[in-house]
């Protein structure tokens, strides 16, 4: 009888990794994020840039800073097989990994340090210190203690005004060796920023002709600190053991092979996961870009999709591409298919008025309206019943879209039933079906194919109020 073989154990990937956190938003995270990738990428070293949770706009600057595509990580929206592949590849091919957390160390669910620590990532904190002094230490130790076992690199405080500053920030630390500087540099929130934000986040760095003097210069502050004075052997300490997956993940069924989706991209139209495009080419699909903004008309295609983005920055000049007005509306009265999301829904709607109450018409496909507020109207993951699934993502938006065309279905929020006055809309006009909801296309491809047109798009109608 032949003895039992096992099978050999999934590779294991060691890779120098650092996870940068922060105990709110705005303490300048992002802009450590790309400088650190930057200083790194400057010395020859091959960088891998994450960021965690649902986020266009901060992998913009690492990709610039980094040379090298970013990818999300999140526990729910992306899932943990998902993390630990693309983790895995990537210390493979990687001298040094870099994560981004979101919002505060400790905010959602799951939350940044839930990463670290199932990952075994060091945390990297940054503090926005420019009003702290002895204060600084307290927090520093209570988020250290809060949650026992997540792992630790050290403490950056950023926005230091003075040496004598820097000084009294180091000492009021109880454990000294957390120490790795203090640096003056600027970001959201503050009048010299480094990295400009508006209303949905960071300007794209592929929007300013200074991106790269700018994460240059963010590099240079970094280089002058205990932690960019480290040479590359004192970095070792932070190496990590990626593990494969236990169950790989699976590769989606060729639901849309020989179909063209034709995918508008842009500054209009940005908001765009590279896993989203993966998944596309995965099943099949042959992908035709168009930028609306320099009047391109639509190409020859099966499906569209109309991505989110800032239509509000670039209302006039879409409504002036009649071209693609013409081509999308044949398109949907051939009943081909359109998916569109967020910035995407608005632009196919009849009008957009500003938050100035500015007016603009635009491509009338949608029987519908955009309003632009001040205040956020919808943020958080959100998940979508349909095909046999769920497809995930979020939402995050500062407008409103009164819409008469049928609403098909409903958003819920994770794990949660829903309910008529909660999520987001999906509506349905003819071939069209559009919403708020950006959705994570790997989490349930089968979906994302139906609503490309691969087969009747079936909603969970025992999931709908």
């Amino acid at each position: 009888m032949s003895p039992l073989i096992t099978p050999p154990s999934p590779p294991v990937h060691h890779c120098v990794a650092v996870l940068i956190a922060a105990p709110a938003s705005g303490q300048g995270k992002t802009t450590i994020t790309a400088a650190l990738a930057r200083w790194h990428a400057r010395q020859g070293r091959r960088v891998r840039v994450f960021k965690c949770g649902p986020d266009y706009l901060d992998p913009y600057w690492h990709q610039l800073a980094s040379g090298a595509t970013v990818h999300n990580l999140d526990g729910w929206m992306v899932g943990m097989d998902e993390v630990r592949a693309r983790l895995h590849a990537a210390a493979a091919q990687a001298d040094v990994i870099l994560i981004e957390g979101v919002m505060g160390l400790f905010d959602g669910s799951p939350t940044a340090a839930d990463l670290a620590t199932q990952l075994g990532v060091p945390v990297l904190l940054v503090v926005d210190a420019s009003a702290m002094a002895g204060s600084f230490g307290a927090l520093v130790l209570g988020m250290q203690q809060y949650q026992p076992g997540v792992p630790w690199a050290g403490v950056l405080a950023n926005r230091v005004a003075t040496g004598m500053h820097t000084q009294m920030l180091q000492s009021s630390l109880r454990d000294p060796q957390l120490w790795l500087g203090g640096l003056q540099l600027m970001g959201p929130g503050k009048d010299a920023q480094l990295l400009p934000e508006r209303h949905l986040g960071l300007v794209a760095a592929h929007e300013l002709p200074d991106a790269m003097a700018r994460l240059n210069a963010a590099a240079d502050a970094l280089a002058d600190t205990p932690l960019g004075r480290m040479d590359w052997q004192d970095w070792q300490r932070w190496s990590v053991a990626f593990e494969a997956p236990a169950q790989p993940v699976a590769a989606p069924q060729p639901w849309l092979r020989g179909r063209t989706v034709a995918v508008a991209s842009d500054a209009a139209f940005s908001f765009i996961y590279p896993a989203n495009l993966d998944c596309l080419q995965a099943m099949g699909a042959n992908l035709a870009f168009f930028s609306p903004l320099a009047g391109e008309r639509l190409p020859v295609c099966d499906a569209v999709w109309l991505p989110g983005g800032y239509p509000e920055l670039h209302a006039a000049t879409l409504a002036a591409n009649t071209g693609l007005q013409a081509d999308l509306q044949q398109h949907v009265q051939a009943g081909k298919p359109v998916w569109a999301e967020c910035g995407g829904m608005l632009a196919l709607g009849q009008r957009m008025t500003d938050a100035q109450d500015q007016s603009q018409p635009l491509w009338g496909i949608l029987p519908g309206e955009a309003r632009m507020q001040e205040r956020l109207a919808g943020l958080g993951m959100q998940q979508c019943a349909l095909q046999g699934g769920v497809l995930r993502g979020h939402t995050f938006h500062y407008s409103r879209f009164t819409c008469q065309a049928a609403e098909v279905a409903r958003t819920s929020r994770p794990r949660q039933p829903v309910a008529p006055d909660k999520g987001e809309a999906i509506y349905q006009h003819g071939s069209v079906h559009a919403s708020y909801f950006h959705a994570w296309f790997p989490s349930h491809p089968r979906a994302v194919a139906a609503l490309l047109g691969a087969e009747p798009v079936q909603w969970d109608t025992a999931a709908q109020p």
